[in-house]
């Protein structure tokens, strides 16, 4: 697994939202994002991580933050998970691993003392030149946007 860190630019990537619309990295030139990547859409910690940045969402854009959260989930399990729990920003159905590997989030896991390869939850914050600011490794899921706004 060869992770982005602060400093790194983030590699140019397109990918399809819940609704099939064309994401680009390019598309936030200019602005702060976070991009945060999750392992399952409607699983507890997931849950409880997307929905306290839905929670938050206010604050997050008045510090001036876009949102993308990503997974390898499908359009219709983003879709289902978006409109279950109303979340305003998009999320990114990463079948093909396009964004996950660009930022180098998959890799060695282990649960319950087995292992296996997976999608490690990690959450990026992104200049407007697209380059790394920071990395949170060790998200906090029911208190994420405090971790992001403590900057």
């Amino acid at each position: 697994m060869n992770m982005l860190k602060e400093g790194d630019k983030v590699p140019e990537f397109s990918s399809k939202d819940q609704d099939g619309n064309v994401v680009n990295l390019s598309d936030f030139s200019g602005k702060k994002l976070v991009v945060f990547f999750y392992p399952r859409a409607s699983t507890p910690g997931c849950t409880a991580e997307a929905c306290n940045l839905r929670d938050n969402y206010a604050e997050l854009q008045l510090q001036g933050y876009h949102i993308l959260g990503v997974s390898e989930d499908t359009e219709k399990k983003q879709t289902n998970f978006r409109n279950k729990y109303e979340f305003q920003f998009p999320l990114l159905a990463d079948e093909d691993h396009t964004v996950i590997n660009a930022f180098g989030v998959w890799g060695p896991k282990k649960f319950m003392g087995k292992e296996y390869d997976g999608l490690h939850r990690t959450t990026f914050i992104i200049d407007g030149n697209g380059v790394v600011e920071r990395v949170i490794a060790k998200v906090k899921t029911k208190d994420h946007a405090a971790q992001i706004l403590e900057a």
